[in-house]
């Protein structure tokens, strides 16, 4: 949902219901195992410590590694992407393969050394914009528009998501040593800083469709004000489902609207 949805969706907003361009096609397969192996391996590889503290982790919210799965982990996410983005590299324009690699970068740089952007509070959340740019990757590889309002808003809403989800594990966080943007702010911060960026990724969102951006006040405005009347890290830990799904949600209210409109022939792109 965090990568083919978002491509989908960025293809659907240059018009276009489908299209049968090979880049987009490599980018799609691109963005299923390889891409989320680059994300969430190489954060697995760097959170061990983080992690074997987490009482969230060893099951269904994230993996715990034992220390014979670092080596195999490593290898295969550098398998999967090294030839993956020397194919890309010559079927895309230079505009999208510079945007995808950005994207990399920023996750590649969340996670590991030198720079570690994870424990440095605020650019922790600001690199997860990295999240929102392959929405902007069919529209440079088809040559249309960029949706700049959807991808400005996407970017808002990443960095208020990070927030709002690293608040469940300022715990763990502190006792490894890490300083985030939920070590930083406290809970209660924390909730409030996540909601001015739902609020302004809902208004990014007003032109463009009210309903969407209604949904995303709604469900992710409502869950960072819960957090904030109960600030605790318990209280992040329960809302933490409903973060989850707030994707699914909010792209639903999305993208139904938009492909109606796309299969009436009233969309022609930003």
């Amino acid at each position: 949902m965090n990568t083919v949805g978002t491509l989908i969706t960025g293809l659907w907003l240059t018009g276009r219901l489908y299209s049968l361009d090979a880049g987009l096609v490599a980018l799609l397969l691109y963005l299923t195992l390889p891409f989320n192996l680059l994300i969430y391996g190489l954060n697995d590889l760097s959170d061990r410590e983080e992690d074997a503290r987490s009482s969230r982790k060893g099951g269904w919210q994230g993996a715990r590694l034992t220390p014979g799965e670092g080596g195999p982990l490593l290898r295969a996410t550098l398998a999967w992407n090294l030839p993956a983005l020397g194919l890309l590299a010559a079927l895309l324009p230079p505009a999208a393969l510079g945007v995808l690699l950005l994207s990399a970068g920023l996750f590649a740089a969340y996670s590991l050394p030198p720079l570690r952007l994870k424990g440095r509070p605020f650019l922790d959340g600001l690199s997860n914009v990295a999240y929102a740019l392959p929405l902007a990757l069919p529209a440079l590889t088809l040559g249309t528009p960029v949706p700049w309002l959807p991808l400005l808003a996407l970017m808002s809403y990443s960095v208020g998501k990070h927030a709002f989800d690293a608040a469940q594990d300022s715990p763990a966080d502190r006792l490894a040593g890490t300083r985030t943007v939920a070590t930083a702010l406290g809970t209660r911060g924390t909730a409030l800083y996540a909601l001015g960026w739902f609020a302004l990724a809902g208004a990014l969102l007003w032109p463009v469709s009210r309903l969407s951006a209604l949904a995303l006040w709604g469900v992710c405005g409502g869950m960072a004000l819960a957090l904030a009347r109960r600030p605790s890290p318990e209280q992040a830990a329960r809302l933490y489902p409903l973060s989850i799904v707030t994707p699914w949600i909010v792209g639903t209210v999305a993208g139904v609207g938009l492909v109606y409109l796309l299969a009436r022939g009233e969309w022609r792109g930003l």
